[in-house]
Protein backbone atom coordinates (compact mmCIF):
# COMPACT_ATOMS: atom_id res chain seq x y z
CA UNK A 1 0.00 0.00 0.00
CA UNK A 2 1.60 3.45 -0.80
CA UNK A 3 2.15 6.13 2.01
CA UNK A 4 -0.88 7.97 0.88
CA UNK A 5 -2.76 5.45 0.91
CA UNK A 6 -2.19 4.17 4.19
CA UNK A 7 -2.24 7.79 5.72
CA UNK A 8 -5.66 8.19 4.53
CA UNK A 9 -6.59 4.97 6.03
CA UNK A 10 -5.53 5.39 9.22
CA UNK A 11 -6.63 9.55 9.79
CA UNK A 12 -10.20 8.46 8.34
CA UNK A 13 -12.16 9.12 11.62
CA UNK A 14 -15.90 10.49 11.89
CA UNK A 15 -15.58 14.26 11.92
CA UNK A 16 -17.37 16.37 13.85
CA UNK A 17 -20.66 16.47 12.47
CA UNK A 18 -22.06 19.64 13.83
CA UNK A 19 -25.63 18.27 13.74
CA UNK A 20 -28.42 20.01 15.98
CA UNK A 21 -30.26 17.78 18.43
CA UNK A 22 -33.77 17.57 18.74
CA UNK A 23 -34.96 21.19 19.84
CA UNK A 24 -31.79 22.37 20.01
CA UNK A 25 -32.48 25.54 18.86
CA UNK A 26 -35.10 25.92 21.42
CA UNK A 27 -32.01 26.34 23.89
CA UNK A 28 -30.84 29.50 22.59
CA UNK A 29 -32.27 33.06 24.07
CA UNK A 30 -33.54 36.01 21.98
CA UNK A 31 -30.95 38.67 23.03
CA UNK A 32 -32.75 41.41 21.10
CA UNK A 33 -36.29 41.14 21.89
CA UNK A 34 -35.81 42.31 25.65
CA UNK A 35 -39.30 42.80 26.95
CA UNK A 36 -40.38 39.23 25.28
CA UNK A 37 -42.10 36.33 27.70
CA UNK A 38 -39.62 33.59 27.93
CA UNK A 39 -42.39 31.79 29.19
CA UNK A 40 -44.04 30.64 26.40
CA UNK A 41 -43.96 30.36 22.50
CA UNK A 42 -45.41 32.57 20.03
CA UNK A 43 -49.00 31.73 19.59
CA UNK A 44 -49.14 30.71 15.60
CA UNK A 45 -52.34 30.01 14.58
CA UNK A 46 -53.70 27.93 11.41
CA UNK A 47 -50.90 27.22 8.59
CA UNK A 48 -48.07 28.76 10.52
CA UNK A 49 -48.35 25.58 13.18
CA UNK A 50 -46.20 23.99 10.88
CA UNK A 51 -43.45 26.02 11.64
CA UNK A 52 -43.77 25.29 15.22
CA UNK A 53 -44.21 21.32 14.64
CA UNK A 54 -41.54 20.81 11.97
CA UNK A 55 -38.67 23.59 13.89
CA UNK A 56 -38.32 21.15 16.75
CA UNK A 57 -37.24 18.39 14.32
CA UNK A 58 -34.10 17.11 14.61
CA UNK A 59 -31.59 19.04 12.15
CA UNK A 60 -28.13 18.55 10.44
CA UNK A 61 -26.16 21.77 9.88
CA UNK A 62 -23.81 22.39 7.74
CA UNK A 63 -22.27 25.68 9.42
CA UNK A 64 -21.53 26.25 12.57
CA UNK A 65 -23.83 28.16 14.96
CA UNK A 66 -27.42 29.37 15.44
CA UNK A 67 -27.07 31.05 11.91
CA UNK A 68 -26.17 26.95 10.69
CA UNK A 69 -28.77 26.02 12.32
CA UNK A 70 -31.61 28.19 11.14
CA UNK A 71 -30.46 28.22 7.66
CA UNK A 72 -30.78 24.03 8.11
CA UNK A 73 -34.43 23.60 9.45
CA UNK A 74 -35.82 26.59 7.47
CA UNK A 75 -34.56 25.22 4.35
CA UNK A 76 -35.54 21.38 5.07
CA UNK A 77 -39.28 23.18 5.61
CA UNK A 78 -39.15 24.46 3.06
CA UNK A 79 -37.67 21.85 0.43
CA UNK A 80 -40.00 19.55 2.17
CA UNK A 81 -43.20 21.38 1.56
CA UNK A 82 -44.16 22.15 5.16
CA UNK A 83 -43.52 25.89 4.10
CA UNK A 84 -44.87 25.92 0.32
CA UNK A 85 -44.59 28.41 -2.51
CA UNK A 86 -45.61 32.42 -1.71
CA UNK A 87 -45.94 31.65 1.92
CA UNK A 88 -44.94 34.84 3.73
CA UNK A 89 -42.28 34.40 6.16
CA UNK A 90 -41.99 36.76 9.02
CA UNK A 91 -38.43 37.19 10.78
CA UNK A 92 -39.78 38.72 13.61
CA UNK A 93 -41.90 35.64 14.04
CA UNK A 94 -39.25 33.31 13.25
CA UNK A 95 -36.89 34.85 15.74
CA UNK A 96 -39.55 34.54 18.48
CA UNK A 97 -39.86 31.18 17.41
CA UNK A 98 -36.67 29.63 17.21
CA UNK A 99 -35.50 32.35 20.13
CA UNK A 100 -32.77 33.37 18.07
CA UNK A 101 -31.47 37.17 17.52
CA UNK A 102 -32.65 39.16 14.38
CA UNK A 103 -29.95 39.33 12.82
CA UNK A 104 -29.37 35.45 12.70
CA UNK A 105 -32.65 35.25 11.39
CA UNK A 106 -32.27 38.35 8.62
CA UNK A 107 -28.62 36.42 8.09
CA UNK A 108 -30.24 33.28 7.77
CA UNK A 109 -32.98 34.69 5.13
CA UNK A 110 -30.05 36.19 3.02
CA UNK A 111 -28.46 32.80 2.63
CA UNK A 112 -31.83 30.99 1.50
CA UNK A 113 -32.66 34.32 -1.06
CA UNK A 114 -28.88 32.92 -2.32
CA UNK A 115 -30.06 29.78 -2.72
CA UNK A 116 -33.39 30.86 -4.35
CA UNK A 117 -35.92 29.51 -2.26
CA UNK A 118 -36.96 32.95 -0.61
CA UNK A 119 -37.31 36.44 -2.49
CA UNK A 120 -37.50 39.74 -0.38
CA UNK A 121 -39.05 42.41 -1.98
CA UNK A 122 -40.23 45.74 -0.50
CA UNK A 123 -43.70 46.20 0.70
CA UNK A 124 -43.70 42.91 0.20
CA UNK A 125 -41.58 40.97 2.74
CA UNK A 126 -39.93 37.65 2.46
CA UNK A 127 -41.53 34.68 0.58
CA UNK A 128 -40.91 31.00 -0.16
CA UNK A 129 -40.25 30.64 -4.11
CA UNK A 130 -41.42 28.18 -6.42
CA UNK A 131 -39.69 25.19 -7.33
CA UNK A 132 -38.91 26.42 -10.66
CA UNK A 133 -36.88 29.24 -9.03
CA UNK A 134 -34.64 26.99 -6.83
CA UNK A 135 -30.85 25.86 -7.61
CA UNK A 136 -31.76 22.60 -7.46
CA UNK A 137 -27.81 22.27 -7.83
CA UNK A 138 -27.09 23.69 -4.69
CA UNK A 139 -25.40 21.34 -2.37
CA UNK A 140 -27.77 21.88 0.80
CA UNK A 141 -30.72 21.62 -1.74
CA UNK A 142 -29.36 18.60 -2.81
CA UNK A 143 -29.18 16.60 0.74
CA UNK A 144 -32.42 18.18 1.64
CA UNK A 145 -34.41 17.15 -1.25
CA UNK A 146 -32.74 13.45 -0.83
CA UNK A 147 -33.84 13.04 3.05
CA UNK A 148 -37.38 14.50 1.95
CA UNK A 149 -40.27 13.48 0.29
CA UNK A 150 -38.66 14.49 -3.43
CA UNK A 151 -35.97 11.60 -2.26
CA UNK A 152 -36.94 9.13 -5.30
CA UNK A 153 -36.89 12.12 -7.59
CA UNK A 154 -33.74 13.91 -6.50
CA UNK A 155 -31.99 10.16 -6.36
CA UNK A 156 -33.30 9.59 -10.18
CA UNK A 157 -32.02 13.02 -11.45
CA UNK A 158 -28.48 12.57 -9.85
CA UNK A 159 -28.01 9.44 -10.82
CA UNK A 160 -29.09 10.48 -14.29
CA UNK A 161 -26.82 13.91 -14.41
CA UNK A 162 -23.81 11.64 -13.13
CA UNK A 163 -24.64 9.24 -16.08
CA UNK A 164 -24.48 12.54 -18.35
CA UNK A 165 -21.35 14.12 -17.25
CA UNK A 166 -19.03 11.46 -15.66
CA UNK A 167 -18.08 9.17 -18.59
CA UNK A 168 -16.81 12.45 -20.58
CA UNK A 169 -15.29 13.34 -17.30
CA UNK A 170 -13.48 9.85 -17.70
CA UNK A 171 -12.86 10.05 -21.52
CA UNK A 172 -11.11 13.77 -20.87
CA UNK A 173 -8.82 12.35 -18.04
CA UNK A 174 -7.59 10.00 -19.79
CA UNK A 175 -6.28 12.08 -22.42
CA UNK A 176 -4.77 14.48 -19.23
CA UNK A 177 -3.48 11.40 -17.52
CA UNK A 178 -0.10 12.35 -15.18
CA UNK A 179 1.59 9.87 -13.33
CA UNK A 180 0.74 11.46 -9.88
CA UNK A 181 -2.79 11.82 -10.67
CA UNK A 182 -2.51 7.96 -11.86
CA UNK A 183 -1.01 6.92 -8.29
CA UNK A 184 -3.52 8.84 -6.27
CA UNK A 185 -6.57 7.38 -8.40
CA UNK A 186 -4.91 4.24 -7.51
CA UNK A 187 -4.35 4.89 -3.74
CA UNK A 188 -8.41 6.09 -3.60
CA UNK A 189 -9.26 2.66 -5.47
CA UNK A 190 -6.83 0.76 -2.79
CA UNK A 191 -8.25 2.41 -0.05
CA UNK A 192 -11.83 1.39 -1.25
CA UNK A 193 -10.85 -1.93 -1.86
CA UNK A 194 -9.67 -2.03 2.00
CA UNK A 195 -12.67 -0.29 3.45
CA UNK A 196 -14.99 -3.13 1.67
CA UNK A 197 -13.21 -5.94 3.13
CA UNK A 198 -13.48 -4.19 6.75
CA UNK A 199 -17.00 -3.03 6.63
CA UNK A 200 -15.77 0.62 7.29
CA UNK A 201 -18.61 2.59 4.86
CA UNK A 202 -17.29 6.16 5.98
CA UNK A 203 -13.94 5.14 4.76
CA UNK A 204 -15.12 4.01 1.72
CA UNK A 205 -17.07 6.36 0.80
CA UNK A 206 -14.85 9.50 1.19
CA UNK A 207 -12.42 7.77 -0.78
CA UNK A 208 -15.20 6.84 -3.38
CA UNK A 209 -15.83 11.01 -3.58
CA UNK A 210 -12.33 12.16 -3.35
CA UNK A 211 -12.12 9.40 -6.45
CA UNK A 212 -14.84 11.10 -8.72
CA UNK A 213 -13.65 14.63 -7.98
CA UNK A 214 -10.26 13.77 -9.09
CA UNK A 215 -11.46 12.58 -11.91
CA UNK A 216 -13.89 15.76 -12.50
CA UNK A 217 -11.04 17.70 -11.61
CA UNK A 218 -8.22 16.83 -14.12
CA UNK A 219 -10.56 16.57 -17.30
CA UNK A 220 -9.26 20.07 -18.38
CA UNK A 221 -12.75 21.28 -18.64
CA UNK A 222 -13.49 24.05 -15.93
CA UNK A 223 -17.31 23.65 -16.34
CA UNK A 224 -17.18 20.08 -15.37
CA UNK A 225 -14.74 20.59 -12.41
CA UNK A 226 -17.14 23.76 -11.57
CA UNK A 227 -20.10 20.14 -11.23
CA UNK A 228 -17.41 18.21 -8.39
CA UNK A 229 -19.40 19.54 -5.38
CA UNK A 230 -22.46 18.50 -7.12
CA UNK A 231 -21.25 14.87 -7.56
CA UNK A 232 -20.05 14.53 -4.10
CA UNK A 233 -23.23 15.77 -3.27
CA UNK A 234 -24.65 12.90 -4.93
CA UNK A 235 -22.14 10.38 -3.28
CA UNK A 236 -22.65 11.63 -0.20
CA UNK A 237 -26.46 11.58 -0.09
CA UNK A 238 -26.51 8.16 -2.17
CA UNK A 239 -25.16 6.16 1.23
CA UNK A 240 -28.65 7.08 2.96
CA UNK A 241 -31.45 4.49 2.85
CA UNK A 242 -32.98 6.54 0.25
CA UNK A 243 -30.91 6.27 -2.61
CA UNK A 244 -28.88 3.66 -4.26
CA UNK A 245 -26.30 4.46 -7.27
CA UNK A 246 -23.58 3.95 -5.26
CA UNK A 247 -23.00 0.75 -2.00
CA UNK A 248 -19.77 -0.33 -1.55
CA UNK A 249 -19.06 -3.66 -3.60
CA UNK A 250 -16.82 -6.10 -4.77
CA UNK A 251 -18.06 -4.98 -9.02
CA UNK A 252 -17.72 -1.54 -7.72
CA UNK A 253 -14.17 -1.45 -6.93
CA UNK A 254 -13.45 -3.55 -9.95
CA UNK A 255 -14.94 -0.81 -11.93
CA UNK A 256 -13.13 2.24 -10.30
CA UNK A 257 -9.79 -0.28 -10.57
CA UNK A 258 -10.24 -0.11 -14.90
CA UNK A 259 -10.56 3.45 -14.78
CA UNK A 260 -7.67 3.91 -13.67
CA UNK A 261 -5.82 1.23 -15.73
CA UNK A 262 -7.55 3.23 -18.81
CA UNK A 263 -7.04 6.47 -17.38
CA UNK A 264 -3.05 5.82 -16.73
CA UNK A 265 -2.55 3.89 -20.65
CA UNK A 266 -4.79 7.08 -22.04
CA UNK A 267 -7.35 5.42 -22.91
CA UNK A 268 -10.03 6.92 -23.17
CA UNK A 269 -12.92 5.20 -24.79
CA UNK A 270 -12.31 2.47 -22.37
CA UNK A 271 -12.14 5.01 -19.53
CA UNK A 272 -15.46 5.96 -20.74
CA UNK A 273 -16.96 2.24 -21.17
CA UNK A 274 -15.91 1.86 -17.55
CA UNK A 275 -17.48 4.45 -15.98
CA UNK A 276 -20.75 3.84 -17.67
CA UNK A 277 -20.14 0.11 -16.34
CA UNK A 278 -19.79 1.52 -12.57
CA UNK A 279 -22.86 4.02 -12.71
CA UNK A 280 -25.22 0.81 -13.92
CA UNK A 281 -23.34 -1.71 -12.08
CA UNK A 282 -26.67 -1.26 -9.40
CA UNK A 283 -30.06 -2.90 -10.86
CA UNK A 284 -32.04 0.16 -9.67
CA UNK A 285 -29.73 2.39 -11.34
CA UNK A 286 -30.35 0.17 -14.86
CA UNK A 287 -33.45 1.22 -13.96
CA UNK A 288 -33.52 4.81 -13.83
CA UNK A 289 -30.73 5.58 -16.20
CA UNK A 290 -31.77 3.45 -19.12
CA UNK A 291 -28.12 2.11 -21.04
CA UNK A 292 -27.63 4.31 -24.31
CA UNK A 293 -29.53 3.37 -27.51
CA UNK A 294 -27.20 2.15 -30.06
CA UNK A 295 -27.40 4.43 -33.11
Amino acid sequence: MSTLAHTTMTAARPAESGLAGPGELDRYSYPDAPGADRGSAPSWDGADAEIGRVGRRAAGNRGRGLHGQLVQQLGQMIVSGDLGADRPLVPEEIGQRFEVSRTVVRESLRVLEAKGLVSARPNVGTRVRPVSDWNLLDPDIIEWRAFGPQRDDQRRELCELRWTIEPLAARLAAGHGREEVQQRLADMVEIMGHALAQGDALTFSRADTEFHTLLLQVAGNRMLEHLAGIVASALHVSGGPVTGCDRPTEAGVGHHRRIVEAVGSGDAAAAEAAMRQLLTVHPEVERVVPAPREH
